[in-house]
């Protein structure tokens, strides 16, 4: 009887937590650059049948019997993210961007070849990162990773230095017969374009594979406000589906029909057996939100971004990028040295429900400052602009993030400010009506 009872006190204690949690955000404002809400009607496609069932290999072509429905469903989630990105392939298998980035890997490269990419302190993503490192490129693929010169003032990559790099990467390499296969673009750290058009055909004049990884930005891009990687020289593009694409978490590989098959054998066999048909689902049901209203979210975005840096940067805080405007995305970052660090300063915060997440910037390694001290906070407004929010609570968030961070108030005396803010904005925005009809946190029982 005791066994009986402890398995019961943990089944309800795993409900108490979900509700908890849900209840915690809905009186938070939500910060994480790499989340965004999804709307009801992408939940309930991810709470059906599908998500129980098999469907491996291509519409038409399964392995398994019963896929009738789930292939109508996938060949329409794939039709609408060609429309979206104006892609002539797409396959919505993956089931992250981290399983995107591999496909192209596998795809395109072969184990002990060199990849180009951005460096974590310069906004690279650990998908893209050394073996030393435990990146996924180099630990899973076995690439060789020479990073991009970064130019810190700018925050972006260094087009001239970048040149010189590879012609030298490239004669240092010839001898061995072996030159760069992979040239990646996009990151984690996202706050201005890559310069795709600029070094493009210079890139494949060395016969590399160019693919932007557009994980963070997807949305912006499908609503026309950032940057155009396919049209700029990029060869795939690859994602995940939830940031400010506001899908479920998931995966998404795109480009030219050249790479079509390939990419299909990367996916399955190679990468996948199920692939989370649910999320699949309410992949296409938020390609056809962010169709029918990602232009207007994706400006507004952009909008709260600008507003936001602005704010901070008069609030007294070194927002970085400042001689470009600060920011071009959904994303801020602070250097917060000043005060504390990264890790602090976003301990601080979470106690005020101010949630956001540490951030490596250009020059910690060098000074020895790790991810768990690292000297930045990264901030996204992806999912309180989701929620309704504009550029005058903007200027709100970043006097409560001051009274934290700068003027060192107990964040307990902020909390209170922070739920006033939240409570007006409890339903998602940007979405068919017909999925609005519930709380953007609300907990849903089935039990």
């Amino acid at each position: 009887m005791a066994g009986k009872s402890r398995n019961r006190d943990s089944y309800n204690m795993i409900f108490a937590r979900l509700k908890e949690h849900h209840k915690w955000f809905a009186e938070s404002i939500p910060l994480i650059a790499s989340e965004n809400i999804p709307s009801p009607a992408v939940r309930e496609a991810i709470a059906t049948d599908f998500g129980n069932r098999y469907a491996e290999g291509w519409p038409g072509e399964r392995v398994y019997a019963g896929c009738t429905k789930i292939d109508e469903v996938e060949v329409q989630c794939m039709g609408l993210a060609k429309r979206l990105f104006r892609a002539k392939f797409a396959d919505v298998r993956p089931i992250s961007g981290v399983v995107a980035n591999l496909a192209v890997y596998s795809a395109f490269s072969d184990p002990g070849d060199t990849m180009l990419a951005p460096s974590i302190p310069a906004g690279g993503h650990i998908s893209h990162g050394k073996r030393d490192h435990s990146g996924t490129a180099g630990l899973v693929h076995g690439l060789e990773i020479e990073f991009y010169p970064f130019d810190a003032q700018e925050m972006t990559i260094d087009v001239d230095e970048t040149k010189r790099r590879v012609r030298k990467l490239a004669s240092k390499r010839a001898a061995k017969g072996s030159r760069p296969k992979i040239a990646m673009f996009g990151g984690s750290l996202f706050l201005f374009p890559h310069p795709v058009k600029e070094l493009a055909d210079f890139l494949k004049g060395y016969g590399m594979h160019i693919n932007y990884d557009a994980a963070h930005v997807a949305g912006l891009i499908a609503g026309s406000k950032f940057q155009d990687p396919l049209r700029e020289g990029a060869d795939t593009m690859t994602m995940s589906t939830h940031k400010t694409l506001f899908g479920p978490q998931g995966g998404l590989v795109l480009g030219a029909a050249e790479h079509e098959e390939a990419i299909k054998k990367a996916v399955f066999p190679g990468l996948t057996s199920s692939h989370h048909i649910n999320n699949m689902a309410g992949k296409a049901v938020a390609f056809a939100e962010a169709l029918e209203f990602g232009k207007k979210y994706a400006a507004q975005v952009i909008r709260n971004a600008k507003v936001l840096a602005e704010a901070l940067s008069a609030e007294g805080f070194r927002v970085l990028g400042e001689s470009r405007g600060f920011t071009k995305s959904h994303q801020i970052a602070l250097d917060v040295l000043k005060y504390s660090d990264g890790g602090r300063v976003e301990a601080d915060l979470e106690r005020a429900n101010i949630i956001v997440n540490r951030q490596l910037i250009p020059g910690d390694i060098k000074a020895k400052r790790n991810y768990f001290r690292p000297g930045g906070i990264r901030l996204g407004v992806s999912e309180v602009t989701r929620l309704g929010m504009k550029e005058a609570e903007m200027a709100e968030i970043a006097s409560l993030i001051r009274q934290v961070v700068i003027n060192g108030k107990d964040p307990k005396s902020i909390l209170r400010k922070a739920r006033a803010l939240r409570k007006g904005y409890q339903t998602v925005k940007f979405c068919f009506p017909d999925g609005a009809r519930r709380g953007a946190y609300e907990y849903v029982r089935l039990r």
